[in-house]
């Protein structure tokens, strides 16, 4: 990965699940990598784990001026910044019907507008650097899950923004492409659910077959290979969008007791 080596990464939402897996591959590929998540133990840890390597950043992606602030202290002590991956994001399911203020608010102010902040902070440097922005979305921007459908209309949100900035940014040499994940093992995301709604997004997947569509998921080190392939490509191309889903027939953990039970 001679490519990356000395290169300098943002990562956003990089304290567990897959952007800790990123982080790791960066830093395996030579680069050196400016963590955001919120503060956490597991921050602290992914800064202990790389040393020098890593600079951890607390960070909520929804506020501009932590955003702001995050990437001008990720300038200076890195001196440069080269490649934005946009990976925070939040989902959770529920019944449209019955959603809160509150989720939705933070789904469109994470998912969106944190993409939007921190995006519009790396320019200029990126612009230095002839850098790429990567932004992490979802296979259910083209298969919608129900109870998901909030989280899906984002993530449709940040390719429809992408595309339009790969023209804009075109003539600064700054390249823009979308990592498209399907389903990945190992999130601490459901973990946070509401026990009912978790059951009930299950239930509902496996009777849609959403569940049998998104497959075994795939390990988040083979999400990470994805995205260091992609910044690895020579400067002269371009990946507009790479879809990358689970290859294995099956269903997502969560729902395969509810799919026995079916059979």
């Amino acid at each position: 990965m001679e490519q990356l080596a000395g290169r300098v990464a943002l990562v956003s939402g990089a304290s567990k699940g897959m952007g800790r897996h990123f982080v790791s591959a960066l830093v395996r590929a030579g680069m050196r990598v400016a963590a955001l998540a919120r503060p956490s133990a597991e921050l602290d840890t992914l800064a202990a784990e790389h040393g020098e390597a890593v600079l951890a950043i607390g960070c909520d992606v929804s506020s501009p001026d932590a955003v702001n602030a995050a990437v001008t202290q990720a300038a200076a002590r890195f001196g440069r910044i080269d490649v934005l991956v946009n990976n925070a994001a939040i989902f959770q399911p529920f019944a449209f019907e019955h959603g809160s203020d509150a989720i939705i608010r933070r789904h469109v102010d994470v998912n969106i507008l944190g993409v939007s902040w921190l995006t519009r902070a790396a320019i200029p440097h990126l612009r230095k650097s002839q850098g790429q922005v990567i932004s992490i979305t979802s296979e259910s921007v083209r298969m919608p899950f129900p109870m998901l459908a909030l989280y899906a209309a984002t993530k449709a949100a940040v390719e429809t923004l992408s595309a339009g900035l790969r023209d804009e940014l075109r003539e600064d040499g700054i390249r823009v492409g979308i990592l498209r994940s399907g389903s990945v093992s190992g999130g601490s995301g459901s973990a946070e659910w509401p026990a009912e709604a978790r059951d009930a997004f299950f239930r509902k997947i496996v009777e849609t077959g959403h569940a049998a569509m998104s497959g075994t998921p795939a390990t988040p080190a083979s999400m990470a290979e994805a995205l260091v392939a992609m910044l690895s490509l020579p400067r002269d191309v371009s990946i507009d969008l790479v879809e990358v889903r689970a290859s294995r027939s099956g269903v997502p953990e969560g729902a395969r007791t509810i799919a026995g039970n079916s059979r």
